[in-house]
């Protein structure tokens, strides 16, 4: 872990702009890992700043789960609403639990970046 208390954690140290000091390269530059010598892109951490990410949308088998739990929430307040219609209601329960089980069983919290 670096030293992010310490001066120049982000390799070199800060000069001011227009000074020509060999630090201010190292900044707007890439950046090297722990001594890798292996260039790694900048990222800007300014607001408004835009910064493209591989789109991934997430697995098939994913939304399945997230639909079948939708529609099973659907079903079972729709049933509570306009009756009750008892059935209905734990049909919705029982479908929104096998899509929650479907949902963990194949790694759902794995889809993200």
């Amino acid at each position: 872990m670096t030293n992010q208390v310490g001066p120049a954690t982000a390799g070199g140290s800060v000069a001011g702009p227009g000074s020509g000091t060999a630090g201010a390269a190292a900044v707007g530059g890439g950046m090297s890992q722990a001594g890798s010598g292996q260039d790694v892109a900048f990222v800007s951490q300014v607001p408004g700043t835009p910064v493209s990410f591989p789109a991934f949308h997430g697995r098939t088998v994913s939304w399945v789960a997230v639909a079948l739990i939708c529609v099973a929430f659907l079903a079972g307040g729709l049933a509570l609403v306009f009756g009750p219609i008892w059935w209905l209601f734990w049909v919705g329960l029982g479908v929104a639990a096998l899509g929650a089980l479907l949902a963990v069983s194949t790694g759902i919290f794995d889809d993200w970046y």
